[in-house]
């Protein structure tokens, strides 16, 4: 009882802080570009709890907590009509358009930023160290005679400081020798150890064989902290873009794609294991939301920046029938998106399969 309030309370937290930065960005932008905000909703649906600034923007909390919107005067009007209306989002021009639409996806960046500097400030950063805990039988360490306990300092002339580093080193250099300088009790020296290798759909890696457990809390000054939060952040966008190339060219990762209920899953778990795993996790899922909501699909906001560019592009903007198709059809996509992630999470659980044995 407990483990599922416990994981429904982090869900709603995750998701809850998670969406309103994402449209406090929109709201922010528009507001410095002069564009009336008239609603400002966490969820759709009918409204639970809701109240009037004095700007005259309406902030709801909704039924449906699953996203939210911000209502802009003018969204969806044409030129012609938003012209003659103060504040009106249509009227503004092309770039603030564009700002505002960015402002969301931004934030969520910026949201994980703040929250790796504010972690690795506050109570430090957990790495794996370059210490070899296990070596695997028959495996290329085991070979070239390393031993449990051995620290890496040196790989090729590049210094290791994590055991991530390592790993990343390793993979770009499948069938190839290295020089790793190791550390053994008192006694430092270089052994060449040649790497093997290992495929998976179309993709070929270095193999060393060894397994990295010995972990310790690296704590930072606020300067230092800020500068790893920065590198961590860069960090995850280049991974997205790189499992997003991998999907996209070998089809490699479909299985692993997550939706609401993986990440209800995966969030309890991650607020089991302690306040600082949570936070790293929603820190992680501000940067994926952000990233996907700048996929050129029409009904994300890099839709309607590709939208945006193309109006440059042509110096006209996009007929309404146009518009409307669009978002229909990327209505559509998201949509058979939302039903293979749910299927992905329904067969990670065990639904499907004990669906197909009942059957």
């Amino acid at each position: 009882m407990w483990d599922t309030l416990r994981t429904g309370l982090a869900f709603a937290v995750d998701i809850g802080v998670l969406i309103f930065v994402h449209e406090l960005g929109h709201y922010l932008a528009a507001r410095s570009q002069g564009v009336t905000v008239e609603v400002f909703s966490i969820g759709f649906g009918p409204a639970m709890a809701k109240w009037t600034a004095r700007s005259g923007t309406v902030w709801q909390v909704c039924a449906l907590p699953l996203g939210g919107y911000v209502k802009m005067q003018g969204w969806g009007e044409s030129e012609d009509t938003a012209l003659k209306t103060p504040g009106s989002f249509a009227g503004a021009s092309l770039a603030s358009r564009a700002f505002i639409v960015a402002a969301g996806p931004l934030a969520n960046l910026l949201l994980a930023f703040v929250l790796f500097s504010g972690l690795y400030m506050a109570v430090g950063r957990v790495v794996t160290q370059p210490v070899l805990s296990e070596i695997q039988p028959n495996s290329p360490a085991a070979a070239a005679n390393l031993q449990p306990g051995d620290r890496v300092l040196d790989i090729g002339g590049t210094a290791i400081s994590d055991f991530s580093q390592l790993q990343q080193i390793v993979a770009e250099h499948p069938d190839t020798v290295l020089d790793f300088t190791i550390a053994r009790g008192d006694t430092q020296f270089t052994e060449p150890v040649q790497l093997g290798s290992v495929s998976a759909e179309g993709e070929t890696a270095g193999r060393l064989g060894v397994i990295g457990k010995q972990s310790q809390l690296q704590r930072y000054s606020p300067p230092a902290a800020i500068v790893a939060g920065g590198q961590e952040t860069v960090s995850q966008i280049r991974g997205w873009f790189s499992m997003l190339g991998q999907l996209a060219v070998h089809h490699q990762g479909l299985k692993d794609l997550a939706g609401p209920l993986g990440i209800i899953q995966i969030t309890g778990e991650a607020a089991a294991l302690g306040f600082v795993t949570f936070v790293n996790l929603v820190a992680i899922i501000s940067i994926n939301l952000g990233l996907v909501n700048l996929i050129p699909i029409p009904v994300l906001d890099g839709g309607h920046l590709l939208s945006y560019v193309v109006e440059a592009v042509l110096r006209r903007p996009l007929s309404a029938a146009v518009r409307e198709g669009a978002m229909r059809f990327g209505a559509a996509i998201l949509l058979l998106l939302i039903l293979f992630v749910t299927f992905n999470d329904l067969t990670r659980l065990g639904t499907v399969a004990w669906f197909s044995h009942l059957l």
